[in-house]
């Protein structure tokens, strides 16, 4: 089911809690909100933080008639069940499997920024610490930059992890 941007986790929350009442828990079997892990530099400190994989959506195993259809519609922040405005579309089994393997095989948390080919970036870790210099190339798979730093009025390229640089605001 859709719900509004940045609700999901809460959405969550209040379906977990309906299920916690006698009259819905059968009804309700699971709810799933796929996430992935990503890190951000702050203060020269790495937080890591999770990031929806489907963001606006929450999928919930449910036994749908009516009166459930109503109490989880009057929700707050869920905005519509997918399909027809009364009549939802149930996933396919092949494609709940896909959801769940994403979020069940989370890889290692990746940099919640991304950096640009000529962008200005600090460096705040390392031998060059404190130092400006401009992305060359990036490998988001890896988490590295090429940069280049000017050291006495000379470009140097200097191979960076994403930890050690933050964006210039």
């Amino acid at each position: 089911m859709q719900t509004y941007s940045g609700s999901e986790q809460a959405v969550k929350r209040s379906i977990e809690n309906l299920a916690l009442n006698p009259e819905f828990k059968d009804k309700i079997k699971d709810v799933i909100l796929p996430t992935e892990d990503v890190y951000e530099i702050k203060d020269k400190k790495k937080k890591v933080t999770q990031k929806s994989l489907y963001p606006g959506y929450v999928f919930i195993n449910v036994y749908l008639d009516v009166k459930m259809w109503h109490v989880i519609q009057s929700l707050p922040k869920v905005g519509r069940f997918i399909g027809e405005s009364k009549k939802p579309t149930p996933l396919r089994e092949e494609e709940i499997n896909h959801i769940l393997e994403k979020a069940l095989n989370r890889p290692a948390p990746r940099p919640k920024i991304f950096f640009d080919v000529g962008e200005n970036i600090r460096i705040i870790d390392g031998p060059f610490s404190n130092f400006t210099a401009v992305v060359e190339t990036y490998d988001i798979r890896h988490k590295k930059l090429v940069v280049n730093v000017s050291i006495f009025g000379r470009n140097t390229p200097v191979e960076l992890s994403y930890t050690q640089v933050e964006k210039i605001i």
